[in-house]
């Protein structure tokens, strides 16, 4: 069986690298539920915003959230905007200008629920003042920028190399996944005591949902682990430390006989699962089919 075989049964988990994108590239980073490729279908509805999806590979362009608008008091507006963006620190916000017309765009390379969130209270704001959806037809000269970045952490390289960071295959609404993954093996007789340590690993480190899929054959077992959250909204977005998690993992290898990576050949690859050790919003994250 090729790389690119086990890669399709495993429905395509994609390693993303993305080289402005700090949420990946930061020890301190958000995991779970995100959109990128599509809209998030049955979740979300707009008046205003129009969404843009990325395409990824060589374009490496973020998905994006636009709305071109008039509206008469454009500097009242633009204030109401900043305070209102003030309660989202983690979103991007770019205005583009021209009299009193604008373009907004929100915009990342992982759009979670609190950008979506974000688009839905500027919508009220701009049906408060009165806005109007204008056609993107119409000529528009940029006369004037604003633009809003989120707030950064300190950059910190990944130091664990036996973690990988993943994405999905699109879930219910057109959801994917951002993830740690971490390969390993060791004696068939470790892995229950393992995964409960990893569990209790979980606990501590804000981590939500962690599954596994596994292939025992005689007294060993290679193990495929996934560590992840669920959906990330304004109020209850979790925030992972993947360094001390990273930190934590190593330490078993000093209790168990545990080695990172796979044992013997593909057809000991571990494609049995998922296992769901601790989940939330199991419907955007584990495929069961």
């Amino acid at each position: 069986m090729t790389n690119l075989r086990v890669l399709k049964v495993l429905e395509c988990e994609i390693l993303f690298k993305f080289d402005y994108c700090t949420i990946i590239n930061q020890s301190s980073m958000i995991l779970g539920v995100y959109w990128y490729f599509k809209f998030p279908s049955d979740l979300y509805d707009f008046q205003f915003f129009k969404f843009y999806p990325g395409y990824g590979g060589h374009a490496d362009n973020p998905a994006e959230l636009t709305a071109r608008i008039q509206v008469e008091d454009i500097d009242d507006f633009i204030h109401q905007l900043e305070k209102l963006k003030s309660g989202f620190n983690r979103t991007y916000l770019h205005l583009n200008i021209d009299g009193i017309q604008m373009i907004i765009t929100i915009g990342d390379y992982m759009l979670f629920d609190f950008h979506f969130q974000f688009a839905l209270e500027v919508e009220e704001l701009l049906i408060e003042k009165n806005a109007v959806l204008v056609d993107f037809s119409i000529p528009f000269t940029i006369q004037s920028t604003k633009n809003f970045p989120p707030e950064r952490e300190e950059f910190k390289n990944i130091e664990h190399r036996f973690i990988q960071m993943v994405g999905s295959d699109f879930r219910k609404s057109n959801a994917e996944n951002y993830a740690a993954r971490i390969d390993c093996n060791l004696p068939l007789q470790y892995k229950h005591s393992l995964i409960d340590d990893l569990a209790q690993i979980c606990r501590e480190e804000n981590l939500h949902v962690f599954y596994y899929n596994d292939f025992d054959f005689k007294d060993h077992c290679n193990l495929m682990l996934f560590f992840t959250n669920g959906r990330q909204r304004k109020d209850s977005c979790q925030k992972v430390d993947i360094n001390s998690f990273g930190s934590k993992v190593r330490q078993l290898t000093q209790k168990y006989p545990l080695h990172f990576g796979h044992f013997g050949s593909f057809k000991e690859y571990p494609l049995h699962g998922p296992h769901a050790v601790l989940i939330a919003d199991e419907e955007y994250i584990l495929n069961q089919k």
